[in-house]
């Protein structure tokens, strides 16, 4: 199987940490037509490994940077759209641009952070979140990349906890849905003055590599973790 750090296909682009051990202030505006959102906030240390080569310019270069330097994004929600509640207790997004929809939890509130395409969290405990990253890649299935725990193991420690950080990997999965391969996996990190237990997808399409992640500290993982479940088991990729 094929190695996911030795790939030819994984070598160059950086993710931002998911994992913040600081946050700040943010405040989203309602969405009328182009939405602004602004975060004022001092951004984690990132996790600055290589993990995805771009096979073809994307439509950003994603960079892991600390900054105390406010973030002003203005978006058009045409390229995405917010459904009604469709599960009790959750909401709907689905970005028709990009090609992926999941639920989150009702009263969760969307924050802009660079290098990450969409995050939702929860305005009194920030790291209950969910996070969604996408990188260009030339792979056609994510099993291409090697069996899940191979691949989880690689993204958790390269890519979704910094180096300095304690992480443990729970479980992995491989789930086939509409024909389409996702992996799910379940890990904690440890940083010095919290404990993140957290859960991803992953998955291929639309020449994209799709990550999920979702989490909670862990002294309220037993109240979250269905809510959490939830919002991974509804990551679904269609064509864009």
């Amino acid at each position: 199987m094929a190695s996911l750090q030795n790939s030819p296909t994984i070598h160059r682009t950086l993710f931002l940490n998911s994992f913040p051990q600081k946050h700040g202030a943010f405040r989203p505006c309602r969405r009328e037509g182009i939405s602004l959102l602004i975060k004022a906030t001092q951004l984690p240390p990132a996790a600055s490994m290589g993990f995805l080569s771009q096979d073809r310019p994307g439509r950003r270069e994603v960079i892991a940077i600390g900054t105390t330097t406010p973030l002003v994004f203005l978006f058009n929600q045409n390229s995405f759209s917010f459904a009604a509640e469709s599960k009790k207790g959750f909401l709907s997004v689905s970005d028709t641009k990009d090609g992926y929809s999941f639920l989150y939890p009702f009263g969760w509130q969307e924050v802009v952070i660079e290098g990450q395409d969409k995050v939702f969290k929860d305005v009194i405990e920030p790291l209950e979140s969910v996070s969604v990253n996408l990188l260009p890649t030339g792979k056609q299935d994510i099993r291409d990349f090697g069996p899940p725990e191979q691949v989880a193991e690689t993204l958790i420690k390269k890519v979704l906890a910094p180096a300095t950080q304690k992480t443990k990997l729970i479980a992995a999965t491989e789930h086939d849905i509409e024909g389409k391969s996702y992996y799910r996996f379940e890990f904690i990190v440890q940083a010095p003055n919290y404990t993140r237990h957290a859960l991803s997808t992953i998955s291929i399409g639309n020449g994209k590599f799709y990550t999920l992640t979702t989490g909670s500290k862990e002294r309220r993982w037993d109240k979250m973790k269905d809510r959490l479940q939830t919002v991974i088991e509804s990551f679904r990729i269609f064509n864009a």
